[in-house]
């Protein structure tokens, strides 16, 4: 059920089937669910501020401010609180699938995708429908989320063949 009907039958007083925890699919899951788990405080020493803001109480840094907004280099981004392969800023598919989870999100009173780390629940960005060809989708990352390898550095290579998000050459980069 979308965003938009759930307010409509609310408003007009229909009778609403919620799961348990009060919220429709996908936005039940708990940080005890991911496969790798951080204490807060560890969390809190090992990010910035701004990087525990967005990754861990789902913020969003201010349009045009994130580190990467215009980076062309290509390479790999990582999530930055376990490192797990991610995207970059503003994307339009993953290299796999499984390293990022996708689930509703009605905060605000609208409907959203939220993106998340699939390793350790780090709140990453959203997902829209309105991006450039062939996908046609829009994974809006926050930079506060992401660590950057550029390609063939040593890390790159040992670590390429399972990664989630690549930036494209600077011609598909500039699309965007």
């Amino acid at each position: 059920m979308s965003g938009f009907n759930l307010l409509h039958l609310v408003s007009q007083g229909q009778p609403v089937k919620l799961k348990a925890c009060g919220l429709p699919s996908g936005t039940c899951r708990s940080k005890k669910t991911w496969p790798k788990t951080f204490p807060e405080e560890e969390l809190r020493k090992q990010l910035s501020p701004m990087q525990y803001h967005v990754t861990q109480q789902k913020g969003t840094e201010s349009a045009f401010t994130g580190k990467y907004t215009d980076n062309k280099e290509e390479g790999t981004y990582h999530c930055v609180c376990c490192t797990a392969f991610t995207g970059w800023p503003s994307f339009f598919d993953l290299i796999n699938k499984d390293s990022v989870t996708l689930t509703d999100d009605f905060s605000y009173g609208m409907h959203r995708v939220e993106t998340t780390c699939s390793q350790c629940g780090a709140h990453l960005g959203h997902l829209f429908d309105d991006g450039p060809r062939p996908t046609k989708k829009r994974y809006c990352i926050n930079s506060a989320s992401l660590n950057f390898r550029a390609k063939n550095s040593p890390s790159e290579e040992v670590e390429a063949s399972g990664g989630a998000g690549q930036s494209p050459p600077s011609s598909k980069n500039e699309e965007l």
